[in-house]
């Protein structure tokens, strides 16, 4: 019987033999690849983590004891360890299992996640008020070297030096978050890794010593001194001068190097950095060969590596590498930031052709903002490429570094509106909001990839902040319909009717030209708008509309809360206008994982459903013979 069988509530690991945790480890890599290889998921940070989860797991007392995740994304083999072995196979499905941590799946998960450098955040929390509260729980937090890298990590580091109880941060290095790792930290812990000069001494001093009284008293005096020693060879002691006490590293692949250091860890009085070296994707070649490939992965083959999904057409961050690099040629002051994604965000290629003017700040987009503010004030002309869901951290450098100052900075924010399976974390549904409400930032959102093009190069022109954002996934493509120059708030009317106005932003216009179809059907002649400007409701348009017009759509995937709709809806009733309005948005809360196509069917992005809304509004407002004459 596979030993995984016997593990179906939390601890159930304790009863498994010492001798049979190296078959267990198999297996659990097994399950991980069969898994992630038909739901898609992340699966090298997964297969790294298995030997040190199940450690954790043996050292800790569920739910009792608190485990907080850093990222989370690494916690599939959590999940199995704690009972949840069957749902795995819907991870990440709708109405499944989450591919993070998330408090009400399971009361294991003590802490949610989805975001770089919480955890010891978080920890810190727990543990003080374990303190206050007089209970005993051990609290760890796993954090890993990329994380790391984030600002936040750093400031919760500062304050855990002053920690008089017990917490456990684990170190998990494997030398590459999704990208390789930059800056000083990575620099530091390559130090650590590499230098073997201390450990090699340490042994050998012991060796020499004991054996006699004489020698034995010795070695102990020298132990006193360790630290002495310790900074003779190790570089920095940055841990230990931030008042940490720092243990490793540990083989992050060996059971018994594990369960050492965490019991060494759990009888230190104050916070303890465990430094323990994984290596990303072991198990699966494929992945260990290529980790950032396998950091997500799309369902694949898993004797092939390749990738399942049938891909058609050019991808909205591939529009993007092309058009940065076409206007890096013409001008030698673009330069181009990332945080920690090159890959992700297309800007890998302009780091192969101008690797000067190219920069990877690790995971710290709040710093990425500012220090683009500061290359636009020297006179460059900075774009800065993050995702929506990670562009919300810098959302106060975005106000006062960027807007208040009038710097001409770019943000191609990619992965806008829904994006499936990562879920709440995710979702890009929040940045319309966001970036809309900033006095004098431009919002700008393309239809398909020739929009996209024409409105990067038109953000770039202006000298001003600019948004531009943009979904995941396939660019749509109006070969039919001709182009019209961007212009200042100028938005794009692609079909002119009469009586209903179907308003339209990003990938919902291609929405509503088949709802425009449908009420083509039953007589009715639409207009439809592309909205190309979220920051502004077009006034003059409304205004225009209003002679022939009585019933508005706004079609928009976008929380309802400070969206261009409910900016619309506001604009018609200052200015009297008297509309009906059919308003199609995401509701103001979390949307949980899940295909885009289900997303849209359950919030109600169908065009049959939307079309039978506007066509019942309409009737409603309007003689029936208006429609039909």
């Amino acid at each position: 019987m596979p030993l995984l069988d016997n593990i179906n509530e939390p601890n159930d690991i304790k009863n498994i033999p010492e001798d049979k945790l190296y078959e267990l480890g198999r297996e659990i890599r097994r399950y991980l690849i069969k898994t992630v290889s038909t739901n898609g998921g992340h699966l090298a940070s997964n297969l790294g983590i298995v030997e040190l989860t199940m450690a954790l797991h043996r050292y800790l007392d569920f739910p009792k004891d608190k485990l907080i995740w850093d990222v989370g994304h690494q916690s599939y083999v959590h999940k199995l360890l704690t009972g949840r072995k069957e749902g795995l196979n819907r991870l990440r499905k709708l109405d499944g299992l989450s591919g993070f941590p998330k408090r009400n799946e399971s009361d294991c998960d003590a802490f949610g996640a989805g975001h770089a450098s919480t955890s010891i955040s978080a920890a810190l929390g727990f543990a003080a008020s374990r303190d206050l509260l007089g209970r005993d729980e051990k609290v760890v937090a796993v954090i890993g070297d990329g994380a790391m890298t984030g600002g936040m990590a750093l400031e919760a580091l500062n304050n855990a030096g002053t920690l008089k109880s017990n917490l456990i941060i684990i170190l998990n290095d494997n030398e590459c978050s999704i990208s390789k790792n930059v800056g000083g930290v990575a620099k530091y812990l390559d130090g650590i890794r590499t230098n073997r000069k201390y450990l090699k001494l340490k042994s050998g001093v012991k060796e020499t010593l004991t054996g006699s009284n004489i020698g034995n008293r010795l070695f102990e005096k020298l132990k006193v001194s360790k630290d002495v020693i310790k900074r003779l060879f190790v570089p920095g002691m940055f841990f230990e001068d931030m008042g940490l006490t720092y243990l490793g590293p540990v083989n992050g692949h060996n059971m018994k190097e594990l369960e050492a250091a965490l019991e060494n860890a759990g009888r230190v009085e104050g916070a303890v950095i465990v430094h323990v070296i994984t290596r990303k994707g072991l198990g699966y070649k494929k992945a260990e060969e290529h980790p950032a490939k396998f950091h997500g992965v799309d369902p694949f083959d898993i004797k092939t590596g390749e990738s399942l999904s049938v891909k058609t057409g050019r991808s909205y961050t591939s529009i993007f590498s092309d058009t940065v690099l076409e206007l890096a040629a013409k001008d030698d002051k673009l330069v181009a930031i990332t945080a920690a994604m090159p890959f992700g965000t297309g800007l890998y290629n302009f780091k192969q052709v101008y690797p000067n003017r190219f920069f990877d700040v690790g995971i710290a987009e709040e710093h990425a903002v500012t220090f683009a503010a500061g290359m636009a004030a020297s006179g460059l002309k900075p774009v800065v490429a993050i995702y929506s869901t990670f562009l919300q951290r810098a959302y106060d450098q975005i106000i006062h570094d960027v807007c208040l100052q009038e710097l001409p900075v770019v943000f191609a924010v990619d992965r806008a509106g829904l994006v499936g399976s990562d879920g709440e974390t995710h979702q890009g549904i929040f940045d319309t909001s966001y970036l809309s409400s900033i006095p004098g930032l431009m919002v700008l959102s393309p239809k398909d990839g020739r929009e996209l093009r024409e409105m990067l190069i038109y953000a770039y022109s202006l000298n001003k902040p600019v948004a531009v954002r943009y979904p995941r996934g396939t660019a749509d493509e109006f070969t039919d319909i001709e182009f019209k120059p961007i212009k200042a708030y100028e938005n794009e009317v692609l079909e002119k009717g009469k009586n209903v106005a179907v308003f339209a932003t990003g990938k919902t216009v291609k929405l509503a030209l088949d709802i425009s179809k449908i009420l083509k059907e039953s007589k009715i002649l639409p207009t439809v708008v592309n909205v190309r400007f979220l920051d502004k409701a077009d006034a003059r348009l409304l205004k225009e509309l209003k002679d022939d017009h009585w019933v508005v759509a706004v079609v928009e995937e976008s929380v309802r809360t400070g969206s261009y709709t409910e900016r619309l809806m506001a604009e018609s009733a200052g200015l009297g206008l008297g509309y009906h309005f059919v308003p199609v948005t995401l509701p103001d809360s979390f949307i949980e994982q899940g295909s885009v196509d289900e997303l849209w069917d359950r919030y109600g992005f169908n065009a049959e459903v939307i079309a039978e809304k506007i066509k019942e509004e309409a009737l409603t407002k309007l003689d029936d013979e208006l429609f039909r004459r």
